[in-house]
């Protein structure tokens, strides 16, 4: 006779476990403290076998019976129902460690043992915290493009696109990572190339007249907030490094017997060390900044964590308190001060400039050979950038095509 709810409902424990049985081998499997477990006793191959197909109430008595009528077409065709489940757990399994979320993760873990900084990873897994969100849990290799520009138009729809163009070659090399990996055969990523809108460029706001610049240099010296803050604001046009690697400068980092500051690839946007030639002015600077490396490994150190550098938001923070507009100068503004000013001067090679400002050549050869050619030059170059931008300061009255005289040797 065919179970009912009510029978089940009022099942309740006995002293021995008991069956209410409903029929083609489903049954109710009641234990003495009153627990309900659905079972199928079935043969196969001449052997006596029980499937579970879950706990009541979770699963009902309609439910137990489809899931028996599944296993007796399994058992139709010859095959064993056990074996075909222990078999769709496992591609579960398989297809879960295949989703884009577990390709993509792995990435992550293989682009930071390559050296990627934390602010980058930083970022990379931001990007990729929204693309999760929608297409995370799908097998990546199932994922088509029109799935992706789907996401990539969502961020497009909020005015990001520099983000989403960022967003769709971070995608790609997901997707050609699944590919090296053999959990997928093509990139789709790479079907978007020109579908997206390429977002105009943006040039970060920087004061590059000599004028300017003084100005720039006077306000800095009469700069009254934090030291360290000051110290990174005076540094700063002297190495006009970027300022994230002005943030994570460390202690271990500088050789002051050697007027050498080596910035180490992890901690470089190209991935290279990246080699400062310190001027006397910025050794002087240097000397002002407490040397404290067991206080903190940090040049200069958040004011919340000696552990960390200081926040990225500093240096921007003190430039508008000193009442410089976003559009007028930025932390990177520094850079293009340093490559307009000594361009114009014609004293030095493009090439010195352009190594100094860290632009490698993409050629290794190359740029191997401009390394070795023009290091002479740049120490030259920065002690007398150093001197001009002192002359700067002091207030000169600057002609255009006129700079203080590099000294013989210099």
């Amino acid at each position: 006779m065919a179970l009912t709810a009510v029978a089940i409902t009022k099942a309740r424990g006995r002293a021995k476990p008991y069956k209410l049985t409903d029929g083609d081998g489903l049954f109710l499997y009641v234990t003495p403290n009153g627990g309900r477990y659905w079972r199928m006793n079935y043969r196969h191959m001449g052997k006596q076998k029980t499937l579970a197909f879950g706990v009541y109430p979770d699963t009902g008595l309609a439910d137990a019976r489809e899931q028996r009528d599944a296993a007796r077409k399994v058992l139709a065709k010859g095959n064993d129902p056990a074996e075909q489940i222990r078999l769709e757990k496992v591609a579960a399994a398989v297809a879960a460690s295949n989703s884009f979320k577990a390709v993509a993760d792995e990435w992550l873990v293989k682009v930071e043992r390559e050296g990627r900084s934390g602010v980058t990873m930083k970022k990379l897994r931001w990007l990729l915290d929204f693309i999760n969100e929608s297409i995370g849990k799908r097998p990546v290799a199932s994922i088509t493009a029109q799935e992706l520009l789907i996401m990539l138009r969502k961020m497009e729809g909020k005015g990001r696109y520099e983000t989403a163009k960022r967003l769709r070659s971070t995608c790609s090399q997901i997707f050609r990572y699944a590919i090296a990996t053999a959990r997928a055969e093509r990139d789709v990523a790479a079907d978007l190339r020109g579908a997206l809108i390429a977002p105009q460029p943006v040039h970060r706001a920087a004061i590059t007249s000599a004028n300017g610049a003084g100005g720039l240099l006077r306000a800095i010296e009469a700069f009254e907030g934090f030291a360290n803050t000051k110290a990174a604001l005076q540094l700063l046009p002297h190495v006009f490094v970027r300022p994230g690697e002005l943030r994570h400068a460390e202690w271990a980092d500088f050789d002051f017997d050697k007027a050498l500051w080596t910035i180490p690839p992890y901690k470089t946007k190209m991935r290279r060390a990246h080699s400062i030639p310190l001027s006397r002015q910025a050794l002087a600077i240097l000397e002002t900044i407490e040397h404290d490396a067991e206080y903190s490994s940090y040049l200069f150190p958040s004011l919340r964590s000696v552990d960390r550098p200081m926040s990225e938001n500093t240096i921007i923070a003190a430039l508008r308190r000193m009442g410089f507009a976003q559009d007028e100068m930025t932390g990177h503004g520094f850079r293009a001060m340093a490559a307009t000013l000594l361009n114009e001067m014609g004293l030095w090679h493009p090439d010195a400039i352009e190594r100094q400002l860290a632009h490698c050549d993409n050629n290794a050869v190359r740029r191997a050979y401009t390394r070795g050619e023009y290091w002479d030059e740049r120490v030259r170059m920065m002690q007398h950038w150093s001197d001009h931008l002192d002359f700067l300061r002091d207030g000169a009255k600057i002609i255009k095509g006129t700079f203080p005289k590099a000294k013989a040797g210099e």
